[in-house]
């Protein structure tokens, strides 16, 4: 068979053919290992070629037998509409992923088949059954699939379009996190457990990787003494990379102390909140703000530079947070910030109470992109949530900040991971700007001050130039 496997993008992000411009924001593009992955599991017979909206147009023509599609719950919708369009032309679309996981009996009414979790066992037992025409409708392992049957990914497949990731060389060596934080798909996917590969097969595959990748696990420490293994043996490898990880690496200095010289150079932390009334709500009380300074700046001293995840509109915060919380990240000296409004995502424990107390408010999909309000917050209306948050996101990435922090990185954690933070920083800045982004401080004084009106005009006008500026550019080549 002929097999399309598709990644879905959102609408102000697609590329199509009338509007092939891939937008400036590599940086927050990394490989598409749900594809490569999903082509590395594909028996030889059969072709598999690979389509990311994000930086090419998908052909709804295109001569093949089978699409695949998979999504997260923001991306929904546009999944259904791409298995519409192929299946109204006779095509076999199937689809898997997190919200196909979470969401079965829904995915199920718009595809002819999805694979709830894991896909390796599934998806040669589907494509089995798709060529003998016998095609069910529901895939799933009985057990947690043994990651020793996990592939090295199909990267050969993303030859063409490389250049618009940030890399294309994206290696797991386990999947899922033991904490059971309650707003988070993660652990509902994996079922709060946590899986490794093992090690020598992760070692191989390093050593055909360039100098700088990205380790794309959920949580790299979740197994301390399989992470100190795994660092150890890349020590001499002189290889540099970033991650994501709990805070608690800055909790046991050796394994700080291995991650840095095994050449870690950033890491995403979910820091989430710094109040602990949120983090118990949300059973993420190992964060412990008390201890945020001491166990971030150990963390930067050893050269690593921090990405902030940072949620808003959590049941304690008013609308004062969004102040307090930009406050918290300059005095932490974070380099970059991921901010995400409280999103109860369908599958989660928040959702199923949120869903209870009649709290949730939206069930467009789309609007499930952790920038949108979908719920009723405790403490302040859905328009205080967002305004604060654009506001915040605004402040936080204005150009004067940037360059501070950019120039204190370089005698803090050092040139590459300052530059790195900088890109990112300036990635993050383009998309809001592209977005329109400017917010305004519900906590402020109903009437501002000129200058801030006056800023936020101008920020405006300038979100305005960029936008007709993207519709006028030429045609990526």
């Amino acid at each position: 068979m002929k097999i399309l496997l598709v990644l879905p993008a959102v609408e102000y992000l697609r590329v199509t053919k009338a509007a092939r411009r891939v937008p400036r924001r590599a940086m927050l593009r990394f490989s598409v290992l749900p594809l490569t992955t999903v082509a590395a599991l594909t028996p030889p017979e059969h072709q598999v070629t690979l389509c990311d909206e994000n930086v090419e147009p998908l052909d709804f023509d295109a001569d093949v037998d089978l699409v695949g599609v998979t999504f997260m719950t923001a991306l929904a919708p546009r999944a259904y509409e791409i298995a519409a369009e192929f299946r109204a032309r006779g095509k076999l679309v199937v689809g898997g992923g997190y919200h196909p996981t979470l969401c079965p009996d829904e995915a199920a009414q718009h595809l002819d088949a999805i694979v709830v979790g894991d896909a390796e066992g599934a998806w040669p037992r589907l494509l089995a059954d798709a060529a003998a025409g016998r095609l069910q409708r529901v895939y799933r392992n009985e057990a947690p699939c043994d990651l020793a049957d996990a592939p090295i990914p199909r990267r050969d497949l993303t030859a063409r379009t490389a250049r618009h990731y940030v890399t294309v060389n994206a290696v797991q060596t386990g999947r899922g996190c033991r904490h059971g934080c309650r707003y988070c798909s993660i652990a509902a996917f994996h079922g709060r457990t946590h899986r490794t590969r093992p090690l020598d097969h992760v070692l191989a595959e390093l050593r055909e990787v360039p100098r700088d990748f990205m380790f794309v696990d959920d949580n790299l420490i979740a197994d301390p003494a399989y992470a100190r293994a795994l660092f150890r043996a890349m020590a001499p490898m002189g290889k540099r990379w970033v991650s994501q990880c709990a805070i608690e690496i800055a909790d046991d200095p050796e394994l700080l102390r291995l991650a840095r010289d095994a050449g870690c150079r950033g890491l995403f932390i979910g820091i989430e909140t710094a109040s602990q009334e949120n983090l118990a709500a949300m059973d993420k009380g190992f964060n412990n703000p008390a201890r945020y300074h001491q166990r971030l700046a150990a963390i930067r001293r050893h050269g690593i530079g921090v990405v902030a995840g940072i949620i808003v509109g959590l049941d304690a915060d008013d609308p004062t947070v969004f102040a307090r919380t930009l406050r918290f990240l300059q005095a932490q000296r974070i380099d970059a910030l991921q901010l995400n409004i409280m999103t109860p995502l369908p599958g989660t424990p928040l959702f199923d109470e949120m869903e209870r107390q009649g709290r949730v408010t939206d069930r467009d999909w789309a609007r499930y992109d952790f920038r949108h309000c979908v719920f009723a917050p405790a403490r302040m209306t859905a328009a205080q949530l967002q305004d604060g948050a654009d506001w915040l996101y605004a402040q936080f990435y204005r150009l004067d900040r940037i360059l501070v922090r950019f120039v204190r990185g370089i005698f803090t954690i050092g040139w590459l991971p300052a530059l790195l933070a900088l890109k990112l920083n300036l990635t993050y800045r383009y998309d809001n700007r592209c977005e329109g982004i400017v917010g305004r401080n519900p906590a402020a004084a109903e009437s501002p001050p000129l200058w801030q009106r006056l800023g936020e005009r101008l920020a405006t006008w300038g979100s305005t130039l960029t936008r007709w500026r993207l519709r006028r550019a030429p045609a990526s080549s």
